[in-house]
């Protein structure tokens, strides 16, 4: 199973990161929970953007466009093989700087693909 960096995890159960890491776990994904506040969600500790992960799969984005550029380096050095980015999370500048990296780019709800099998 791909595992997943779900980058702006929230342990408000209204979020979609927060519905995301369940449905994730359920689906028996790995998953690594990146945000602001502390917390646990689906079982994993939320984290702060510190720690390069060196096995990931997919990072998931739920931050808006406006606070994505204090996590570019991060995202870059976790290398991940493909970048979703969210509803509310696109962001053109990120985008290109994934793909001239060779990060593989998707713009798309994480939850509507896990439920149609798409992920």
């Amino acid at each position: 199973m791909k595992k997943t960096l779900i980058l702006g995890a929230s342990t408000n159960p209204a979020r979609y990161s927060y519905l995301v890491a369940n449905k994730l776990v359920r689906k028996g994904h790995a998953i690594v929970n990146v945000g602001r506040k502390k917390g646990d969600v689906a079982g994993v500790t939320i984290e702060p953007a510190e720690t390069i992960h060196t096995d990931i799969d997919t990072i998931t984005l739920y931050v808006g466009p406006h606070n994505q550029s204090v996590y570019y380096d991060y995202i870059i050095a976790t290398n991940p093989k493909r970048l979703i980015f969210n509803p509310g999370a696109e962001n053109a500048e990120l985008l290109k700087l994934a793909k001239s990296k060779g990060i593989e780019t998707v713009e798309a709800c994480t939850l509507v693909m896990l439920n149609t099998g798409q992920y």
